[in-house]
């Protein structure tokens, strides 16, 4: 009984492997005649039979599998294909190395390489369709068949905000931070003596320029690291979330390493704005304007949460030195025209609370006088913004509303017009 059973067993082993050759011999046909789902569906066939399968076929199985997957792949750019064919690939390599014979794993290794090549390509393709979310999906892929293309996986961390991707994007804009990616290349320039033209070269042609007359004036130059817009990325999503702690923690890390960085400190200084931390916002400022005392954007934000904070002589003084290094600032001239217009309130309460005394009469007189003295200092301001933004609206209602009060009907009417053309109608 138990020979009959050997036997019985040696007949079924028999007719499995045979099943699994024909399977693989039939992958083998239909890949070679480039019917893709016919050799799918054979090489499947065969796969399922693996374990019984000896060493040899064991190899050939992961191999073919990977490559008929490959070429199904490169002609779908299906997701599910490519991951197929690089495991197929990575089993065989692991498998090979296992049992100490390499027959097929010099030739997974390049196929491996092109795998890459084609979703990288397919990513190219994806985010030009905007299909953002399949193109980070790609180029991740890409990242870990050779972790060492950092490029890639910034790429895909683009890609995934592209697509509002949001959770994918941070995952792997955490990890490029981790990794202390920066993304910096160094740039070739060199000068062509026949026009004087600068132009930005490959190494291998600045190399082989520097040989030449016609070129001179050779240089390199490191190009800005993403290290910033990574860290701005990390916090904005953060901030995305509702977790404006780890937003401002991340940048403040960031900064500790970049201390010089611009970009970080003026994020950093945005998401004390968020939380109404004023007074953090003001000191990032200062350190702004310290970093770089000739920037107009800086003066005019340090002026207005000066003003914000009641000193109106001090933003004053900012506002004017924001125009000062950019005389086309029209929001600063529109500002400083409020903080002079800011003071009538109080005026107009004092007007209010007079009798009908003769001193008080005097006194009201005076007061008119000081107000409309606040209106002639307003209107050179507000009219430098109409000359800058011809379109203002707040601008023209606010200096027709001026010269109605001070009574100069010509200039009223004037500004009546333009109000009414702007807003489509009297």
């Amino acid at each position: 009984m138990k020979k009959t059973f050997l036997v019985a067993a040696a007949v079924l082993v028999g007719s499995v492997a045979l099943a699994q050759k024909n399977e693989v011999k039939a992958a083998e046909k239909a890949l070679k005649a480039s019917k893709l789902d016919e050799a799918t569906t054979a090489i499947d066939a065969a796969y399922g039979l693996i374990g019984s399968a000896d060493a040899k076929t064991k190899a050939k199985l992961y191999f073919l599998k990977g490559k008929i997957y490959q070429q199904k792949a490169k002609a779908s750019k299906d997701d599910a294909a490519y991951e197929t064919a690089v495991k197929s690939f990575q089993e065989l390599i692991a498998f090979e190395k296992e049992t100490g014979k390499s027959k097929y794993s010099s030739e997974a290794g390049p196929m491996l390489t092109n795998i890459s090549a084609d979703l990288v390509n397919a990513a190219v393709a994806a985010n030009g369709a905007k299909k953002f979310d399949d193109a980070a999906k790609k180029l991740y892929m890409a990242y870990q068949l050779d972790n060492t293309q950092q490029d890639y996986l910034y790429f895909a961390a683009n890609s995934a905000v592209n697509g509002k991707d949001y959770d994918s994007a941070l995952k792997y804009y955490l990890e490029l931070k981790e990794l202390g990616y920066t993304g910096v290349t160094t740039k070739y320039f060199a000068t062509e003596v026949a026009s004087g033209n600068e132009q930005e070269l490959d190494e291998t042609t600045w190399k082989f320029y520097k040989k030449s007359k016609d070129y001179k004036d050779f240089r390199t130059a490191k190009s800005d690291s993403r290290l910033p817009e990574i860290v701005k990325n990390i916090a904005l999503i953060y901030s995305d979330q509702g977790n404006i702690d780890k937003a401002i923690e991340a940048v403040k890390e960031a900064r500790a390493a970049n201390p010089d960085d611009m970009d970080l400190l003026l994020t950093e200084a945005n998401f004390y704005i968020k939380v109404d931390k004023k007074d953090k916002f003001k000191e990032l400022m200062e350190e702004a304007i310290q970093k770089d005392p000739n920037n107009p954007v800086l003066y005019f934000n340090l002026g207005v949460i000066t003003a914000d904070q009641g000193d109106t002589a001090k933003a004053k003084e900012l506002y004017e030195k924001t125009v000062e290094l950019d005389p086309d600032y029209s929001a600063a001239y529109l500002n400083l025209a409020a903080l002079l217009l800011g003071g009538e309130g109080k005026i107009v309460d004092e007007m209010n609370s007079l009798g009908t005394s003769r001193a008080d009469n005097a006194k009201y007189e005076n007061l008119r006088k000081q107000r409309e003295g606040l209106y002639r200092d307003a209107v050179p301001y507000l009219e430098k913004v109409l000359e800058l933004k011809p379109k203002d609206i707040d601008a023209t209602k606010t200096l027709m509303n001026i010269y109605g009060t001070l009574d100069n009907i010509e200039k009223f009417r004037e500004m009546k017009a333009k109000l009414a053309t702007l807003e489509g109608g009297e």
